[in-house]
């Protein structure tokens, strides 16, 4: 036996393994992924792929032990990537399995395709997957799922990543070698997006609804304050940022809806168009607690306002599954995201104007109040 350290679906791992025991059984067996299904097990029939390294990987030809330090993701590790679920989304919508044995390892071979190709046709789709076995739907499907998620990100401006988005490359999950780095770099986007985030991807919403809010900065001063993202943030309710750029912020919301409480962890992805004034943010988070998860997509445009100042313009879509899902009705999360766009813009007005938050000022006047009484008695105890 030996001890393994690798990290596994985002986590680092140290797990006790015999020395000639395949990555598939370890993921299996020891770590108790059913997710990465066992076909051929002699890295024919594709059903076992997972990503080593970034990189789709016959698990069932791999011993585990050449995986001390790689970055292992299995398809449960997918749950909440944006590519991944498109994907799930159009494979269900274009009946692209059946039985669903061979759909683990087709997922994580189409997802790499939609992020390295630009605009596949069906031979190239085919080619792409040729490695990933199916005995039920003859591939129609599949292929029409891959075309249209590609199509969906290249349109929403999200180009081809080279080497779909890897650092370096050499020999799967063989840290100890020298990789050779990319030197290249991506291919440029269409639209002032940052190169440096793929994900999250453009998607359809479920629900979607308008929203409309003023300020009295005018839209050159208010479009500007969008860019800084850490201030936008902190004007959000239940928000907290943990790591932000100019392009992408990740964090946890928290938010109730009805009587349940639900904190999202999450990824964003901000684009702009300083010429129109106008942005797009693209978001996806999950709800552990809940087994929840959520899309959503704000664009929105700053705009002069009539009697002066700024209106600010947003149409919003989401998508929310799991439990949440099923109990939070449209209504309900509606009116909740309008009081929040409320607040956040009572919160923006007066970072705009210099102004603490209703709650500190209100705290500081309670103070002050409670030290000017407190002043009088004591002068009264001197007389």
């Amino acid at each position: 036996m030996m001890l393994l350290a690798l990290t596994l679906n985002g986590r680092p791992r140290e797990i006790a393994v015999a020395s000639r025991i395949s990555l598939a059984d370890m993921l299996r067996e020891t770590c108790g992924l059913t997710g990465t299904h066992l076909g051929c097990e002699h890295g024919v029939c594709g059903a076992c792929t997972v990503l080593l390294d970034g990189q789709p990987a016959r698990s069932c030809i791999t011993f585990a032990a050449a995986c001390a330090g790689a970055e292992v993701t299995t398809i449960e590790g997918l749950d909440d990537d944006v590519v991944a679920d498109a994907l799930r989304r159009a494979f269900s919508r274009h009946h692209a399995l059946q039985c669903g044995y061979c759909t683990p390892g087709m997922l994580i071979s189409a997802r790499d395709l939609v992020l390295r190709l630009s605009a596949p046709d069906e031979r190239t789709i085919r080619a792409g997957l040729s490695g990933n076995l199916c005995r039920c739907t003859g591939y129609v499907g599949i292929v029409n799922a891959v075309k249209e998620v590609t199509a969906a990100q290249r349109d929403a401006g999200v180009v081809a990543l080279r080497g779909g988005g890897r650092a370096t490359l050499g020999p799967v999950g063989a840290h100890a070698s020298d990789p050779i780095a990319i030197g290249a770099p991506p291919a440029e986007r269409t639209g002032d997006v940052s190169p440096a985030f793929a994900a999250p991807v453009a998607f359809t919403p479920t629900h979607e609804f308008e929203h409309r809010f003023s300020l009295s900065a005018p839209p050159e001063r208010v479009f500007a304050r969008f860019a800084d993202v850490r201030a936008v943030g902190a004007a959000i309710p239940g928000l907290a940022l943990t790591q932000t750029d100019d392009r992408h912020a990740e964090g946890a919301f928290a938010v109730g809806l009805g009587p349940i409480r639900a904190k999202f962890k999450g990824t964003a992805d901000l684009s702009r168009d300083p010429a129109t004034h106008s942005g797009r943010i693209l978001t996806a988070g999950g709800d552990a607690a809940n087994a929840s998860r959520a899309r959503g997509v704000i664009d929105y445009r700053v705009r002069p306002a009539d009697g002066g100042g700024s209106d600010v313009v947003l149409q919003i879509g989401y998508s929310l599954t799991g439990l949440l899902g099923q109990l939070g009705r449209p209504a309900l999360i509606e009116a909740v995201a309008r009081g929040l766009i409320a607040k956040f813009a009572d919160n923006f007005e007066r970072q705009m104007s210099d102004l603490p938050p209703k709650e500190t000022r209100s705290l500081m006047a309670r103070l002050g109040a409670a030290v000017s009484r407190w002043t009088a008695r004591l002068g009264q105890a001197f007389r």
